[in-house]
């Protein structure tokens, strides 16, 4: 008999033998599924005490800690611009000359009369002496000796005078080579040669520093507080860095470092203003002044990342076992009698898509219902299991 059904099962196609095999294990299994008082089967995990990096992002913009307009400072005809438009200029540097003859003249005039001031109040010195010596001698009279001694002071505060007027003429002549005030990159012109300036002419040029750079970003009140609470016990300023997020996605190489936070609250807006220094040096294989040499620019949007210099110990879980009503955020775990029992829990501003991070409420070693959680009831009798692997890695990250 069994030769028989052998036979028989020889003659059946292997596609229609498989298709049959496969139709009673589904069937079977759903028979199992829908058994009815078995435990619901859930995926758990333990919850795990783990160290993150305190984050949090802001968006934000580049500004120059330096920035000076380019004036001039007399009425002059520009002669000769001394540098090139868009490149890096140094402390000292001539940017424009300015016509000069008219300036020295001035200085030459004031020169001379310093002079001839000079000559008229040795003469008057020599006087006061005759008239001072006639009065010891009874031969001079109080009142020539007085008119003396006021010709003489007369021209020694002329002199003093002329003097003052020779250092103005001097320092206007100076203003006629306007030379850079700080280091930075200059802007192109607003004046060409041959033109006529004044204080009233306006900006010449701007320069702009370009190392270190001021990267200044807005903080929600709230969030400026318990930014102040976390870190102000380990150091306020120093308990942070600043990473900086370009606008292609890239982080960039050099840290920076926390050092203004405004006093005042914008009324508009609800926010503090921080602003943190970060290096600026030239990039590899450039010179400075070439376009694109620096990373930074000002008036760049970024994204600011500000980190805890020191790491701190959370429990974390995966973001699939929190649940939220009402009341608020709670969690299923399960006990020692493999019940689900429902706890609160409150998360931290340390959470992630992924990666649950729990302040308060949870302990760490529980077990924690991650999967299958539409299925558990409070107080209801669950069988756990391990649960599946996250596809990526429990790194807590921060947000705003």
């Amino acid at each position: 008999m069994m030769h028989a059904a052998w036979s028989r099962l020889g003659r059946v196609p292997l596609c229609e033998l498989l298709l049959t095999v496969a139709l009673g294990a589904l069937s079977g299994l759903a028979e199992a599924q829908s058994a009815p008082g078995g435990p619901p089967a859930v995926g758990v995990v333990r919850a795990a005490r783990q160290q993150i990096t305190e984050t949090n992002e802001f968006i934000a913009r580049i500004q120059a800690v330096g920035r000076v307009a380019i004036v001039a400072r007399v009425t002059a005809f520009l002669e000769k611009r001394a540098f090139v438009e868009g490149s890096e200029v140094k402390t000292g540097d001539l940017l424009y000359q300015l016509e000069q003859p008219p300036f020295q003249a001035q200085v030459d005039a004031n020169k001379a009369t310093i002079e001839q001031l000079e000559a008229q109040h040795q003469n008057a010195e020599i006087a006061l002496e005759r008239a001072q010596d006639l009065y010891n001698k009874a031969a001079g009279t109080k009142a020539n000796l007085d008119s003396a001694l006021a010709a003489e002071r007369a021209l020694a505060a002329q002199i003093a005078g002329a003097q003052a007027q020779l250092r103005v003429a001097e320092i206007n002549l100076g203003y006629t080579e306007i030379r850079a005030p700080i280091d930075g990159t200059i802007t192109n012109t607003a004046v060409t040669e041959g033109n006529l300036v004044s204080p009233t002419s306006g900006v010449l040029a701007t320069i702009v520093s370009q190392d270190p750079m001021y990267v200044v970003y807005q903080v929600s009140l709230r969030t400026g507080l318990e930014l102040r609470n976390r870190y102000a016990p380990k150091g306020g300023f120093s308990a942070v860095v600043i990473k900086l997020r370009l606008p292609d996605g890239r982080i960039y190489g050099h840290d920076g470092k926390l050092d203004y936070v405004s006093p005042t609250v914008a009324e508009n807006t609800d926010t503090v203003t921080a602003r943190g220094e970060i290096a600026n040096p030239v990039l590899p294989g450039m010179k400075a002044g070439q376009p694109g040499a620096r990373e930074l620019v000002d008036g760049e949007f970024v994204t600011v990342l500000l980190e805890g210099v020191e790491p701190i110990t959370v429990i974390g879980v995966p973001r699939a076992a929190v649940l939220s009503d009402q009341q608020g955020d709670y969690v299923y775990v399960v006990d020692a009698q493999n019940k689900a029992q429902v706890r609160r829990i409150q998360l931290s501003g340390q959470s992630t898509p992924s990666t649950a991070v729990v302040a308060s409420g949870l302990s760490a070693g529980e077990l924690v219902i991650s999967e299958g959680v539409q299925r558990v009831h409070a107080g209801e009798t669950v069988s756990p299991g391990p649960a599946s692997p996250p596809p990526g890695g429990n790194t807590a990250a921060g947000n705003q």
